[in-house]
C-alpha cells in the first residue's frame, strides 16, 4: 500500500502539461528509480505523471546503478567512488538503503573495506549480488539483515555487471578492460569459465530462456553474443554505432541496446539476430530497462539529463521525463501490497 499511496499523491498533485493518457494504465502500478550521478541523488520518477518526483541524497561520491526489491518498497545503490572504471580515484566501500515511502536512507550496507561496488542484482533465491570491482568478487547479501552472507570469486579484475540465470545457479560478469566475460557456478563458488570478447567490454545480459549472453564491444560497433552452453563466442552482431546497456523484452523476442555514441536504440531480433530497426534518443543514452509487462523501454540519456519512454508496440519515443544529471542507472520498483 506505501507505494500505491505514494502514486495517489503524485496524481493529485502534480502540476498540468503531462500526457497521461499517452501513458499504458499498467505504469501506475509502479515507478521508475534513476541513479543520477552528476548530483549524486536517486531519482524517484512517476511514470504517469511523466516527472521525477523526488530525489533521494545519496551517503557518498557516487551511486552509478540501483535495484528496487522484488516488493517495491526500497531501493539499494552502492556507492561506487567519484572515478570512471580502471580509472585512479576514490573507491567505495558502502551500499545505501533507500525506502521509497518516505524517500529516505534508512541504512547503508559497509562492504568492510573499499569495492567500488557497482551493479546490483536480486536472485531468485531473494538475496542481493553485486559486482565488487577491486576485490574480483561478486558479493551477495541478506537484504533482510543488511549481513553479508558470501563473495564468490570472478577470476577477473574490474567485474563491472552481472547477469543471473533464471534459476539463480549461474552468473555472468563483465569485466570491463579485461575484455572479457566470467562464468560463475554459484553452487560451487566459482569460475568456470573466461570467455575472452574484446580489448575492452560493457555490460551483460542474458536471454530470457537463458541461452545466451550478451556484451557490447567497446573497441568497435559490434555486440558479442555468448552461448551459455559452451560459454564461448558464438557470433558477432554488426551495430551502426557503439552500443552500451542492454535489456530483453519480456516475451524473449528483442533485445533493446543504447548505442551511446550515435544517440539511438537499437533493437535486436534474437530470433534472426538481426538490427530490425533504430530510434533517435537524446545524447549519450546509457542503460536500458523493459518494463515488466513489456509495453515500454525506458533508456537513460545523461548528456541531456532525460529518460526516453519508447513504446514497444511501434517503436517510438512517445515522451522524454527530465531525470538529474548525468542519468544513468536504471531499476523499476513494482507497487507494494
Amino acid at each position: 500500500m506505501r507505494i500505491a499511496a505514494l502514486l495517489l499523491v503524485v496524481a493529485v498533485t502534480a502540476e498540468g502539461g503531462s500526457r497521461v493518457t499517452d501513458v499504458p494504465a499498467a505504469a501506475s502500478a509502479g515507478l521508475l528509480l534513476v541513479a543520477n550521478k552528476g548530483d549524486h541523488t536517486l531519482g524517484i520518477i512517476d511514470p504517469v505523471a511523466g516527472k521525477q518526483v523526488a530525489t533521494v541524497e545519496q551517503s557518498g561520491v557516487t551511486g552509478h546503478e540501483v535495484i528496487a526489491s522484488p516488493d517495491g518498497h526500497t531501493a539499494y545503490v552502492p556507492i561506487y567512488g567519484d572515478a570512471g572504471v580502471g580509472r585512479p580515484g576514490s573507491d567505495g566501500r558502502t551500499m545505501d538503503v533507500i525506502d521509497l515511502a518516505s524517500r529516505r536512507r534508512v541504512a547503508t550496507i559497509d562492504f568492510g573495506r573499499p569495492e567500488r561496488p557497482h551493479h546490483p542484482v536480486f536472485g531468485p533465491d531473494g538475496r542481493l549480488y553485486v559486482t565488487t570491482e577491486l576485490t574480483q568478487t561478486v558479493t551477495i547479501i541478506d537484504p533482510r539483515t543488511h549481513q553479508i552472507m558470501d563473495r564468490v570469486p570472478t577470476g577477473q579484475p574490474e567485474s563491472h555487471m552481472v547477469a543471473l540465470t533464471r534459476d539463480g545457479k549461474r552468473a555472468y560478469t563483465s569485466n570491463a578492460h579485461a575484455g572479457t566475460v566470467s562464468a560463475i557456478d554459484l553452487t560451487a563458488k566459482k569460475v568456470i569459465a573466461v570467455i575472452p570478447v574484446s580489448k575492452y567490454a560493457q555490460r551483460i545480459t542474458i536471454s530470457r530462456d537463458d541461452r545466451w549472453a550478451f556484451t557490447a564491444d567497446q573497441t568497435q560497433p559490434q555486440l558479442a553474443v555468448i552461448d551459455t552452453a559452451t560459454n564461448a563466442v558464438k557470433r558477432w552482431v554488426k551495430l551502426p554505432g557503439m552500443a552500451y546497456g542492454t535489456a530483453t523484452t519480456p516475451d524473449g523476442r528483442f533485445l533493446v541496446m543504447a548505442l551511446l555514441n550515435v544517440n539511438k536504440v537499437g533493437v535486436l531480433d534474437l530470433q534472426s539476430m538481426e538490427l530490425v530497426r533504430t530510434i533517435d534518443v537524446p545524447k549519450a543514452p546509457q542503460e536500458v530497462l523493459v518494463r515488466p509487462d513489456g509495453r515500454v523501454a525506458y533508456v537513460s540519456c545523461d548528456s541531456s539529463r532525460q529518460v526516453a519512454v519508447i513504446d514497444t508496440k511501434d517503436w517510438k519515443v512517445e515522451r522524454l521525463i527530465d531525470a538529474g544529471p548525468l542519468a544513468d542507472g536504471l531499476a523499476w520498483a513494482a507497487g507494494g501490497n
